[in-house]
């Protein structure tokens, strides 16, 4: 298990032991946290489970990967360092305290 944080838009806070091997959306969508809607389930089909990494991980996170950049182009107020669709973030012990920052509304 590896604990991710996320933050909710209005800043509620969600620390989540998430397993690994998992997703960050998995990890979000099946603790509730609120705005993680994943409607493709995790087929990087749409942008609804777009989140903002923390800066601080940007730089420790794979790079994104061409499919994944189209679908970005549908989130809502897409960063162009920062955003990443968490169904392309695989959990593992690395990402321990990892913060994603879940935007105003997903599209």
């Amino acid at each position: 298990m590896t604990k991710i944080v996320y933050v909710e838009f209005g800043g509620n806070r969600r620390e989540i032991d998430v397993p690994d091997g998992l997703t960050v959306m998995e990890g979000g969508r099946d603790n509730g946290v609120e705005g993680i809607l994943a409607d493709c389930g995790g087929a990087c089909a749409c942008s609804t489970c777009h989140c903002y990494v923390d800066e601080a991980w940007v730089d420790k996170l794979p790079p994104i990967e061409p499919m994944e950049q189209d679908m970005l182009d549908f989130a809502w107020e897409p960063d162009p360092r920062r955003s990443r669709l968490t169904c392309q973030i695989k959990v593992r012990p690395e990402l321990e305290g990892m913060i994603v920052y879940v935007p105003e509304k997903q599209i």
